[in-house]
C-alpha cells in the first residue's frame, strides 16, 4: 500500500515516477520551495532508515515511513529533524458507488489529464469552492489535494468531491482507494468509511 501511495502521489503531482531504492522509493520533486525530493520507506526498519538518511545531501529532502515519529527519531543522523507537525495517516477504502448530487448553488467539472482525475467545484458566481484529484493506477486510485475554500467549508463539499472522485475511479476500473491524510483530513475520510492503516512519520533534512 505504501508503494501504491508513492506512485499515486508522484502521478498526481506530475513528478518523475518513483525510483526503486534498496530502502524503498525515491521521488524527485522539482520547482517546489518546500520539498526537493522524498524517500518513501515501506517499513520502518532502523537499518533502512539510517541508510536512506545517510544517502541524502540536498536540503529539503523528506523521508516518510509507516511508523510513530518518536520511534524513528533516535535513528536520524545530524541534519535531520522529525516533523511532528506533518505526521500523516495512510488510509484506504473499498470504493463504492454513491451517485452524488452537487449541493445547491454549485457546479462541478470533471476531467482526466494523464490518468489523473480532476474535480473542481465552483459557486454560483463561478469562483472556486472545492477541488480534488485522484491518480488512476489500474485497480487502485490515490486521492490527493482535497481542498475546500474557507468560505465554503461545512457545506459538505469535501464529502461531495470524494464521492465524485470515487464514482469516476470506479468507472475507470479502480476498486481500492488510497490516500495520505492530515489530522484534519482523517476526520472527514473516516466518516466516509476510509480506514487508517498506519501513521506516517515524516522527517526532513536541512529544512
Amino acid at each position: 500500500m505504501v508503494g501504491t501511495w508513492a506512485a499515486g502521489w508522484a502521478a498526481s503531482r506530475r513528478t518523475p515516477p518513483p525510483t526503486k531504492m534498496p530502502w524503498g522509493f525515491f521521488i524527485e520533486v522539482a520547482g517546489n520551495a518546500v520539498e526537493t525530493a522524498r524517500h518513501v520507506l515501506p517499513e520502518a526498519d532502523e537499518s533502512l532508515v539510517r541508510r536512506a538518511a545517510a544517502s541524502v545531501t540536498a536540503p529539503r529532502t523528506w523521508m516518510k515511513t509507516p511508523a510513530e515519529p518518536e520511534d524513528i527519531e533516535p535513528w536520524l543522523p545530524r541534519g535531520w529533524r522529525t516533523a511532528y507537525e506533518e505526521t500523516g495517516h495512510l488510509m484506504a477504502a473499498d470504493l463504492t458507488r454513491t451517485n452524488p448530487v452537487a449541493p445547491e448553488g454549485y457546479t462541478t467539472t470533471v476531467e482526466t489529464i494523464d490518468s489523473v482525475l480532476h474535480v473542481r467545484v465552483r459557486d454560483a458566481a463561478g469562483g472556486p469552492a472545492a477541488q480534488g484529484q485522484m491518480a488512476l493506477l489500474g485497480e487502485a486510485a490515490v486521492a490527493d489535494r482535497i481542498v475546500t475554500e474557507e468560505a465554503h467549508r461545512r457545506r459538505g463539499l469535501g464529502r461531495y468531491v470524494m464521492h465524485v472522485l470515487g464514482d469516476h475511479a470506479l468507472d475507470a476500473g479502480a476498486h481500492l482507494g488510497v490516500l495520505g491524510a492530515t489530522d484534519a483530513g482523517r476526520a472527514l475520510y473516516e466518516t466516509l468509511g476510509w480506514q487508517k492503516h498506519a501513521t506516517i512519520a515524516e522527517c526532513v533534512y536541512g529544512g
